[in-house]
């Protein structure tokens, strides 16, 4: 039985997916996002380690509050790279009729195996995945991320190909993601995909600059103020139209 590391639980959860959901923070991150609120989650095994069989249990107290539109929802850290857990815990959910969504930067994603038949094999026990592009540019991706976002974006491809409802998410970072040119490039690539339900832009909040000064880290974006709503307004009309 395969435990999986788990940073934190929540009951109540309103915004990661439909309905109300049970989150489920998984530990583990090798992207370095510099606006990262939760540097905490880097390493998978600061992690509490639960099985499948003790999270569904858990959630389960809170089905009457789901209604038809609620489930659990997995995110991290990165859920993904603690693949085979997340396998079993979703294909455990299917079992009692549980809506499962995966919140994921898609940054562990390639076709190459064992992944790829693992991942495959993932998408038939998942409802809804959240996808958080970080940047459409991949200099830019990797100036922001410390990676590549070409298989996040090959991801989201294949996504579409299998026909996978999708909600995009989009940090707006104000001197990194909130120019003009990167939303429209953004918003074209968007276009190219018919199974994305919805596009969300999350404006940069510092409510976890705290957490990198704790750990002793320097934090990236010092200086950088979270976007002006006139700046929020510009990315939603351009991404959501």
């Amino acid at each position: 039985m395969t435990k999986g590391y788990i940073h934190s639980l929540e009951s109540f959860g309103s915004v990661d997916g439909p309905g109300v959901r049970y989150l489920i923070f998984l530990t583990g991150c090798t992207m370095r996002c510099q606006f990262c609120h939760n540097p905490d989650t880097w390493n998978m095994h600061s992690g509490t380690p639960y099985t499948a069989d003790e999270l569904i249990t858990k959630a389960l107290r809170y089905r009457s509050y789901w209604k038809s539109e609620g489930g659990i929802t997995v995110s991290g850290g990165e859920p993904l790279l603690q693949i085979d857990f997340l396998l079993e815990l979703f294909k455990k959910a299917k079992e009692k009729g549980i809506h499962t969504t995966l919140d994921t930067s898609g940054n562990p994603f390639t076709k190459e195996e064992p992944f790829f038949d693992k991942f495959q094999e993932l998408m038939k026990y998942t409802d809804l995945i959240l996808l958080d592009i970080k940047h459409i540019d991949d200099e830019q991706h990797k100036i922001l991320t410390g990676q590549t976002n070409a298989n996040i974006l090959e991801l989201a491809r294949y996504l579409n190909e299998i026909q996978k409802p999708v909600w995009i998410r989009h940090v707006l970072v104000p001197e990194r993601s909130d120019k003009d040119e990167y939303l429209e490039k953004l918003h074209e690539f968007i276009s190219t995909l018919d199974n994305v339900e919805k596009v969300e832009v999350l404006p940069y909040h510092t409510l976890g600059v705290y957490k990198w000064k704790e750990l002793g880290m320097e934090y990236p974006l010092e200086g950088i103020e979270p976007p002006t709503k006139e700046r929020v307004g510009n990315a939603k009309r351009i991404l959501e139209r």
